[in-house]
């Protein structure tokens, strides 16, 4: 049983568009020097967020499912 790209590919930006609308962002964390003077250095840990706006996952999701949609009708029209 061969799998179609298409198909593959529609799942992969459907489970990117869930996660992008369950998350709404990505964070990480960040070291920064606070204090350096001579041998003495402070530094502190800042937490950020890139945010990602919900319209990308519901286009990631939309798209995936129209991949998804039109990759299983291709494959069903050829093996008929």
């Amino acid at each position: 049983m061969r799998v179609n790209s298409m198909v593959v590919i529609g799942v992969v930006l459907i489970i990117i568009g869930v996660a992008a609308l369950a998350y709404q962002g990505i964070t990480y964390t960040s070291r920064e020097k606070v204090l350096d003077v001579g041998p003495i250095e402070a530094t502190a840990e800042k937490e950020k967020t890139i945010p990602i706006p919900p319209i990308i996952g519901g286009v990631a999701l939309a798209g995936g499912l129209l991949m998804v949609f039109v990759g299983a009708r291709k494959r069903r029209s050829v093996t008929v």
